[in-house]
């Protein structure tokens, strides 16, 4: 049975592209986004839950995010969770909304974040590579388990550096258009 698996290598090679993508999303540009706010967590009826889970997250103004949270025993647990999870917001609570204002950015910690951006890429196409080497090495043991010629072999080989190049420069996109975003707000 050949270990070479194209669908395989291609689905977790594009898992490091929306990981990555996801990660970036968490970065702040200055503007809001209600993707700032998916790391944060809130200990609510006992138990950790994400923020979408206790509450509804929007953007009513270009620098402002509203957090509507459905129980009003659990604002308080809420703010904490915001207040814990180091985003540098200074949430307002009115009622059972949260308000949030989006502090301009200083130009040290824009820098700051388009180096993580940076770091992020760089993770991704770690990733990326490990899926190629995998991919690289199970095509090497179907060619010792005379699966496949060697021929084949290189062909497929072909197959995998086509799919490295297109999801690392997918990576790069990504990265420099996030740092982009960030150094220009």
């Amino acid at each position: 049975m050949p270990q070479y698996d194209k669908a395989d290598i291609e689905r977790r090679m594009k898992g490091a592209v929306e990981s990555l993508k996801g990660d970036l999303g968490g970065l702040r540009t200055g503007r809001a986004n209600t993707s700032l706010l998916d790391p944060v967590v809130c200990e609510v009826y006992g138990a950790m839950m994400p923020l979408a889970q206790v509450a509804t997250v929007s953007a009513p103004e270009p620098r402002m995010l509203s957090v509507q949270v459905w129980d009003k025993s659990n604002v308080i647990a809420v703010e904490k969770g915001i207040a814990h999870a180091n985003l540098g917001l200074n949430p307002m609570i009115d009622g059972q909304t949260i308000r949030l204002p989006i502090p301009d950015l200083t130009e040290e910690r824009r820098k700051e974040l388009a180096k993580l951006a940076g770091q992020y890429a760089e993770k991704a196409k770690i990733a990326i590579r490990n899926v190629r080497r995998d991919g690289m090495e199970a095509l090497k043991a179907d060619e010792k388990k005379k699966d496949i010629s060697e021929d084949e072999r290189k062909r497929h080989e072909d197959e995998v550096q086509k799919l490295t190049d297109k999801y690392v420069a997918e990576t790069d996109e990504a990265a420099a258009k996030k740092e982009q975003e960030i150094l220009t707000q």
